[in-house]
């Protein structure tokens, strides 16, 4: 139906159907030529593995010694706080641990941090067929440059 340069355009058209009370339920918008793109964020260190796993690991043994902690029906506020920062602390040296070996077991190849995303090279809003012609006479598509008319998603 219409085809254009970047996710937010293609995002703003399918608003302008909805305010326009269109059926939006029947429209889609689909990413084409994907691909996907790193970006690398910083330097992984050895001491940076074992410290982010050792909070990792932290934050989960803390979480699951209060949750074994209000199990107890005598006094559930002290054992879970109790049990909370055992948790934590072991927790924090087993993760410590478990960064340490998973970033000595790359041996190098991979001393970086990155951040994963994929892009589209366009996104096209394609809608059922029995609805294109309403939504390409709402959005003004009159085949323009930035617009391929005629594509409708067939169910």
């Amino acid at each position: 139906m219409a085809s254009y340069g970047g996710y937010a355009e293609a995002e703003r058209a399918v608003d302008h159907l909805s305010d326009q009370r269109f059926p939006v339920e029947h429209a889609v918008i689909v990413g084409r030529g994907l691909r996907s793109v790193e970006h690398v964020t910083g330097r992984m260190t050895t001491w940076r593995s074992v410290g982010q796993s050792a909070l990792s690991g932290a934050l989960l043994g803390a979480l699951l010694g209060w949750i074994f902690g209000l199990f107890n029906w005598v006094d559930p506020l002290i054992t879970g706080l109790l049990l909370a920062l055992y948790g934590a602390v072991f927790g924090a040296l087993v993760g410590a641990l478990m960064g340490w070996i998973a970033h000595a077991m790359t041996r190098g190849r991979r001393d970086f941090t990155s951040v994963t995303q994929m892009q589209a090279d366009r996104y096209d809003l394609l809608v059922e067929a029995s609805f294109a012609a309403e939504a390409t006479r709402m959005l003004g598509t009159g085949g323009g440059p930035e617009h391929r008319a005629g594509e409708e998603r067939r169910r």
